[in-house]
């Protein structure tokens, strides 16, 4: 009965936002669409009852140019270290960073880029066909990415006969898929190292909104932006990235290498092996 299913959406208000309420409604509905399919049921009562409006939604924030600097340099001995310097200097979203693969990126090219095609999505597809996209990345995105190569090779010689071989470029130690609570713990956990943020108050996905604030700070004009986050259009950069926006860009790769370079954020990349802090979270086994 209607009733019920405006009951269960009710109980939903004082803890869930209005999308999540409303993700809920819309699964509802297909289930029942299916039932009726089948001639189980003889109407949908689930598109006779109204979403409630439910708790205002977190809002997402960029960091700030110091504080992105801050990160990139103090957080260099963690294990999500290559994920947070891809995700926050080329500004993939992270369901396409999980399911990114080395065939997909090209460490020797000029420049060198990565061709973001897939994501973890059901489907395997991008969220749109204009997210399907090749990115020129800057020099330090291609630096840790060997690096990053290096270190997997490494995880598959001491892991033997268990790795499980999948060709991504982000995986565990012994070479399976990160899954979404593995990201988050592990950039979390990276954030301990920097001082004057607060890890509990960050989320993956907001290395993507800095990556927009940094590129906007840089002077970009909102369709490269645009262009290069995979957006559909402007209108969509300009209402989810609206807070991080500034009237005026240059390409992304470019910029990003004037903003992070080697010689600031990691200066002896090349002289000596990254370690892991003290203190640090190794990554998930399994």
């Amino acid at each position: 009965m209607a009733k019920h299913v405006e009951k269960l959406l009710q109980s939903l208000v004082a803890t869930h936002s209005t999308r999540t309420i409303t993700d809920v409604r819309a699964c509802l509905n297909a289930v029942v669409k299916r039932a009726m399919a089948r001639d189980l049921l003889e109407r949908n009562v689930v598109e006779l009852v109204v979403t409630p409006r439910g708790t205002a939604g977190r809002k997402s924030k960029s960091l700030s140019d110091k504080q992105a600097l801050d990160v990139l340099m103090l957080t260099k001995g963690h294990w999500m270290y290559p994920y947070i310097v891809v995700s926050m200097l080329v500004g993939i979203r992270t369901e396409e960073m999980r399911a990114l693969t080395w065939d997909r990126v090209d460490l020797e090219g000029e420049p060198p880029t990565i061709a973001v095609w897939r994501s973890v999505r059901k489907s395997g597809d991008t969220k749109t066909e204009k997210s399907r996209r090749t990115l020129a990345m800057p020099e330090l995105v291609a630096d840790v990415l060997r690096r990053r190569h290096r270190d997997q090779v490494a995880d598959k010689v001491k892991a033997g006969t268990v790795w499980k071989e999948h060709g991504l470029v982000f995986t565990t130690t012994l070479g399976t898929a990160l899954d979404a609570a593995n990201v988050r713990r592990g950039f979390r956990s990276a954030l301990k190292l920097v001082p004057g943020i607060d890890p509990a108050q960050w989320t993956p996905r907001e290395l993507r909104h800095s990556f927009v604030s940094l590129m906007s700070l840089g002077g970009a004009a909102v369709e490269k932006i645009s262009d290069v986050v995979g957006h559909s259009d402007t209108s969509t950069t300009e209402r989810i990235y609206r807070h991080e926006l500034r009237p005026v860009i240059q390409d992304g790769a470019t910029f990003m290498n004037s903003f992070a370079t080697i010689e600031v954020v990691a200066p002896d990349w090349h002289m000596e092996p990254l370690f892991k802090l003290p203190g640090t979270d190794s990554a998930a086994g399994a």
